[in-house]
């Protein structure tokens, strides 16, 4: 067979074609393109069963056709009839439909979906009960799709110009490992840790000592839950802001672009970073002012990663994130009224959006719904709307140690429909294999209608390939070019169709008619990882997936 197949086919061209300017998927080059049929937004939905069956039934499906100036079988072409005079021979046309049935079960993808704490090494070892090697055998981790948690700053930069990212390069590798990216987060400053008037400050603050050395200024402060006293930074401090500045040209020096991270917030400000000085009585946040100039140094330096604005970042300073392509986070998510309404915004301006719960599962499970002055309860109908109200990207499933295994066990059967609806989710909805063959030769074109069934569009370039492949799924040619996607085009509910093309002129053999050929899709992170072989990193939710991650279609 190897023999017929280097002999077999040369490619000609058809031009991409796009019905709508914001859902445009552009071929790399060759035999393939994309036309978008339909797109509307994904609205609060009174569960995740009827999201996903309102997302799963066909888009209406617009009729597309090109034609070649031959014999009249264009690569859009698929009657079967062909006209019978003197000057033409007919053709021999042959139309295979696939099956596609839905994937059944979770279904994990890139950057997309859900994430528990992975603050350290630990997380991997065998004796963490709740980790993913661990005796619970905590199954929460067949949906985390990366890591997440925070650095402390001083740590990382104990000293003026000396910055120390062993630790964290290790975290980093060994995420990387597992297939995971991580979320960074890196905290000036932690009022947890304080625990009585006389706690050391190097246990809360976690501003870097010399910072202080070189002139920074520090007040003392009461923390409202308990009446301690702990010292903080002053936010709007000259010499606070300079050093602030200097550690984000550090870290973008170091890991703007670098595929192991897959967002940074910004946390320069306030308790835990957030941008709130909300529990400490005596300690006042900067002005907006200085605030919007901390995003704009950040976005100066961040050509690449994608940055985060904390949940407490409000009113103007939101405003000027988002014109600065700094997305926005929310950690008040199910237990406030509205929260999940204020990350429309983000969505609306064609960005990622993240959210965490106000608290852990089991906590939120014991509010009594009190409002003001309370938090909601967590229930699955509010979690539901939460998420497809605020069209989330990334989730973190649960905060506290158990890692969410408690919340899984608990909610399995949703949680797993759910990771098919954050985020994009790619499901096949129809996909034709017509070949036409004549005296010229034969022409074979894929025909496949795609629909994001998720509630964001994907945020990342991403490639579609499609391949002749045998029985057991190794690859015999590929069907036309490589079409690339890019990112934020494919929005949610949103249906495209691609059409690729293989030809093989007269006397060769035709990969599509050999015995037990079928056609394999796959999705790439890049074009590159496909010519060097690799494997695929995104799935389709449809059953059929090979262990290699490519669809292989059944007829």
């Amino acid at each position: 067979m190897n023999r017929l197949i280097l002999c077999y086919l040369f490619i000609a061209v058809v031009g991409f074609v796009a019905c709508s300017d914001e859902n445009t998927a552009a071929p790399v080059s060759g035999e393939s393109s994309a036309v978008d049929e339909s797109s509307s937004s994904a609205g609060v939905l009174s569960s995740s069963s009827s999201w996903i069956a309102a997302n799963s039934s066909s888009s209406r499906n617009d009729v597309i056709s090109s034609s070649s100036g031959d014999s009249g079988s264009g690569a859009g072409m698929t009657s079967s009839s062909n006209a019978d005079t003197s000057t033409a021979v007919k053709a021999d046309t042959t139309k295979i439909t696939y099956t596609l049935k839905r994937f059944d079960g979770p279904l994990s993808n890139p950057h997309k979906g859900f994430t528990v704490p992975t603050e350290g090494l630990w997380t991997f070892v065998p004796e963490f009960e709740y980790g993913p090697y661990g005796s619970l055998n905590n199954k929460a981790w067949d949906l985390i799709s990366y890591g997440s948690g925070y650095q402390k700053w001083n740590k990382l930069n104990p000293a003026k110009g000396v910055y120390d990212w062993t630790e964290l390069e290790k975290l980093l590798n060994s995420l990387a490992e597992h297939n995971m990216g991580y979320a960074l987060r890196v905290l000036p400053y932690s009022p947890s840790f304080v625990r009585g008037n006389d706690t050391p400050e190097e246990e809360y603050d976690w501003t870097p000592s010399f910072v202080y050395e070189m002139g920074a200024k520090k007040v003392t402060a009461t923390l409202q839950w308990n009446g301690y006293r702990a010292a903080v930074p002053v936010w709007d401090d000259p010499v606070y802001l300079q050093a602030a500045k200097d550690f984000a040209k550090a870290l973008a020096e170091k890991y703007d672009g670098d595929p192991r991270i897959e967002y940074i917030d910004v946390r320069t400000f306030g308790e835990w970073g957030e941008w709130h000085a909300s529990h400490l009585d005596g300690s006042e946040m900067p002005s907006d002012s200085i605030e919007m100039d901390m995003l704009n140094y950040y976005a100066s330096v961040f050509k690449k990663t994608q940055l985060v604005l904390p949940s407490s970042g409000m009113g103007d300073v939101y405003t000027h994130a988002l014109s600065l392509g700094i997305t926005k986070r929310d950690d008040g998510f199910i237990g406030i009224p509205g929260r999940p309404d204020s990350l429309v915004r983000a969505y609306k301006a064609n960005l990622p959006t993240i959210a965490e719960n106000i608290a852990g599962y089991k906590t939120m499970l014991e509010y009594t719904d009190v409002i003001p002055g309370g938090y909601l309860k967590w229930t699955p109908q509010r979690w539901v709307d939460a998420v497809t109200t605020a069209h989330l990207t990334y989730y973190v499933l649960d905060q506290d140690s158990d890692c969410g295994y408690n919340f899984y066990k608990d909610n399995k059967a949703l949680a797993d429909s759910m990771s098919k609806v954050i985020g994009y989710n790619f499901t096949v909805l129809q996909a034709e294999l017509t070949t036409v063959a004549d005296t010229k030769g034969s022409t074979s074109t894929l025909n496949i209608t795609v629909k994001n069934t998720g509630v964001a569009p994907c945020f990342f370039d991403v490639y579609l390939v499609a391949e002749f492949v045998d029985s057991l799924g190794t690859v015999l040619t590929q069907i036309g070019e490589t079409v690339r996607i890019p990112k934020g085009t494919f929005k949610d509910a949103s249906s495209q169709k691609f059409l690729f093309t293989y030809k093989a002129a007269t006397g060769e053999t035709s990969v599509a008619k050999l015995p037990g050929v079928t056609v394999a899709l796959s999705l790439y992170e890049s074009e590159a990882n496909f010519k060097n072989g690799k494997n695929p990193t995104v799935r389709f939710d449809n059953d059929g997936i090979l262990e290699n991650k490519k669809l292989m279609l059944k007829r």
